[in-house]
């Protein structure tokens, strides 16, 4: 008789009706912050003015979401043993402190000096928010599919 092992995926804390938060929360910060690199190399092109303002506006929206994502990610982090044992989780919340950090600054600079803040040092820190973006959307891919963080159990009859 063959025997079940019964295993469970790691279990997102912060979910609504079983589905997980931080995953509904990500794409928004990720959004703000291309698009803030796509209004950047726009300026640049064209020296129009209303890119770097939209920037503005882009960094802020993009920081309240990545802070309401973190916390989401922090409370997965805090209520699973699972999730905190996975080294993925640690590159991708590193790396995405480190997107948060850069843009906090960019923000202000932005917001302290204007359209001087943009060229190059704003274009060159969008470019690298954007890469290091490639690389923990990357790692939280395979937190997602290597290790099933917050990925529903299957039903005992489906193993």
């Amino acid at each position: 008789m063959a025997q079940h092992v019964i295993t469970h995926n790691p279990h997102s804390t912060a979910s609504i009706a079983g589905h997980p938060v931080h995953p509904m929360l990500v794409s928004f910060p990720i959004a703000f912050f291309v698009a803030t690199f796509v209004c950047d190399l726009v300026f640049w092109r064209t020296g129009n003015s209303a890119w770097v303002t939209g920037t503005l506006w882009l960094l802020g929206a993009g920081l309240i979401m990545a802070a309401l994502a973190a916390l989401a990610g922090l409370a997965d982090i805090v209520g699973d043993a699972q999730i905190r044992n996975i080294r993925d989780v640690w590159l991708h919340a590193g790396g995405n402190v480190i997107v948060v950090l850069i843009q906090l600054y960019n923000w202000y600079t932005r917001y302290v000096h204007g359209e001087a803040a943009v060229i190059p040092v704003g274009l060159v820190l969008s470019l690298i928010v954007v890469l290091t973006l490639l690389f923990t959307g990357w790692k939280g891919w395979g937190m997602v599919y290597r290790h099933h963080v917050g990925v529903a159990d299957a039903p005992d009859d489906m193993r």
